[in-house]
């Protein structure tokens, strides 16, 4: 069985929006597998512009703190060499076709995007696992 350092190496991973959060914050509350996936070097990190977006309605109704302010959210993102996924047309298609596992939208473009553009997740959130994508935790 290949090494998580071996796996990583080639890997391109969607970071889930709890997933960011504690990173961007540094929070322990990161499995060391999704720790070493995330800082390994010569992965490529992506976090969708959904994330983003329930961040803010979230920070905005007081569902959720950060470390700092949100306006600096973009700033920390990109700091972090993660990019920011846009939503195309091609992702809501996908969104279309998902079996409604579960209903939370922001989860379902996550997903989808993982699908369009091939990426692992990086989640905690066991609801993903109803879906035949690629994870990580």
């Amino acid at each position: 069985m290949k090494s998580l350092k071996s796996i990583c190496k080639y890997m391109k991973y969607l970071l889930d929006t709890h997933t960011l959060v504690w990173f961007i914050n540094g929070h322990n509350s990161l499995s060391p597998n999704a720790r070493k996936a995330i800082e390994a070097p010569d992965s490529k990190r992506y976090t969708s512009i959904a994330s983003v977006w329930e961040i803010a309605i979230k920070v905005s109704i007081n569902k959720l703190e950060l470390d700092g302010p949100f306006s600096e959210m973009k700033k920390l993102i990109l700091g972090s060499d993660i990019e920011i996924l846009p939503i195309l047309f091609e992702d809501i298609l996908v969104v279309n076709s998902l079996p409604l596992h579960h209903r939370d939208p922001f989860d379902r473009i996550i997903i989808s995007q993982s699908i369009t553009n091939e990426l692992t997740i990086i989640t905690k959130d066991p609801a993903f696992e109803n879906y035949s994508i690629k994870l990580l935790w």
